[in-house]
């Protein structure tokens, strides 16, 4: 996404946004991180890596945002996506966050699905909360 925001800049393929909508976007990339950050701090076993955490006593975490959406750490990282590039004066750079957010998707599910498998409890809390990334979508 850098790259392509930088060559958007270098031959002025977009024009320039107005400011209420760099505004606006803004304010979403900071709730982005603010969901994330909470996602993060709620939940002591948030990595970047898919694994059972056993050594650490691994258990499903169901408050703060995971009452929500199973995983509101990535749902802020796609929030805080689709709004950068509207930050950045890029419609182009639209082009790798949709790659971005299908990869998400996929990784998403992957994680879902092993943590259904391997996690004590978690189909439980799967059923419960139905909402992977975005409440009413998916």
């Amino acid at each position: 996404m850098p790259l392509v925001v930088g060559l958007d800049e270098r031959f002025g393929w977009t024009p320039a946004l107005s400011l209420p909508l760099k505004v606006s976007s803004l304010v979403i990339i900071i709730a982005g991180f603010a969901i994330s950050s909470y996602a993060l701090v709620e939940n002591r076993f948030f990595s970047g890596v898919a694994r059972i955490q056993t050594d650490r006593g691994h258990h499903v975490v169901s408050s703060g945002p995971y009452a929500r959406v199973r995983h509101p750490g990535y749902a802020g990282g796609l929030l805080t996506y689709v709004a950068t590039s509207l930050f950045l004066d890029s419609l182009w750079a639209y082009l790798p966050v949709v790659v971005l957010m299908v990869l998400l998707v996929i990784r998403t599910g992957l994680e879902d699905r092993t943590l259904q498998a391997e996690l004590a409890g978690y189909r439980d809390y799967a059923s419960r909360v139905r909402f992977r990334l975005l409440p009413g979508v998916w």
